[in-house]
């Protein structure tokens, strides 16, 4: 250290244990992410796609979703990085966000409730919200979403909210590719909790249920698979469960002459 001054010395020292704490003050990781007592988390916020858009060109995403751009999502989608998206878990997540005008003059204050959609693979901040254009322009104040968007890079707040989906009931939709010995599910709709972090199957033999459960592991996304070397055969039951422990068994969801591309309705819901 020679030609430093001790001076120079003390202030790096103290400038690393602010920094330290400032560190310290939030703990960034996916538990408190997804915790709903965490309250306000600060966080950088982005968009991309349409200005009034709902985020991606197909509008589906990461998680597996389709048509983000309807009802439930209704284009209120967004990518969450990993302390937020976590692998997948964080798929069907809810969350509010909003935005100050200490953050930006055009912010409103007020809340506005997202989905989790989508992985956002290149994050600026540990907790980075990478938004739909509509949703981004939703934390505005009236008449001001574009001016808020032309701001690019924001300071934003989130927390986890229970999701809540009126009149929709959690449903299967098998994925294009699936056969006998590969079975591909996507898990949408999932109320409350928004998430499921274990997904089984049953099978039918001979006209019966055989009373085995059977778990399924996570493909990609909200997309749940089974690889067997012996052919699968339905009806099959489905059994659930959400971050927070909940279940539900949703007996015959899927027929036995099961189709491709095609969506299940249950008609069970967590509430």
């Amino acid at each position: 250290m020679a030609g430093v001054s001790s001076n120079a010395i003390a202030l790096v020292a103290l400038l690393s244990m602010l920094f330290t704490s400032v560190r310290s003050a939030v703990n960034y990781d996916t538990a408190v992410a997804r915790s709903y007592t965490s309250g306000w988390l600060p966080a950088k916020a982005t968009w991309y796609g349409a200005p009034n858009g709902a985020g991606p060109d197909d509008n589906g995403g990461a998680c597996g979703f389709k048509n983000v751009n309807q009802y439930p999502i209704s284009s209120m989608g967004a990518c969450g990085n990993e302390p937020i998206f976590a692998g997948g878990e964080g798929c069907g997540m809810c969350y509010e966000i909003k935005c100050e005008y200490s953050n930006n003059p055009s912010c409103s204050g007020q809340p506005r409730r997202i989905v989790i959609t989508d992985m956002n693979y290149y994050p600026v901040a540990r907790y980075h919200l990478d938004l739909s254009g509509t949703a981004f322009g939703s934390m505005a104040k009236y008449g001001l979403n574009d001016r808020l968007r032309h701001a690019g890079i924001i300071d934003m707040q989130f927390r986890r909210v229970p999701c809540n989906f009126p009149g929709m009931k959690v449903t299967f939709h098998v994925q294009r590719g699936s056969n006998p010995n590969y079975l591909a599910v996507l898990v949408e709709y999932v109320n409350v909790d928004g998430t499921v972090v274990r997904m089984e199957l049953m099978q039918t033999m001979n006209g019966r249920p055989t009373g085995y459960w059977q778990d399924m592991r996570r493909s990609w996304g909200s997309v749940w698979r089974m690889d067997t070397n012996r052919p699968v055969q339905g009806p099959f039951s489905i059994r659930i469960t959400s971050d927070t422990g909940k279940t539900l068994v949703a007996n015959n969801a899927i027929p036995a002459y099961w189709q491709q591309d095609h969506a299940y309705w249950s008609n069970l819901q967590f509430y």
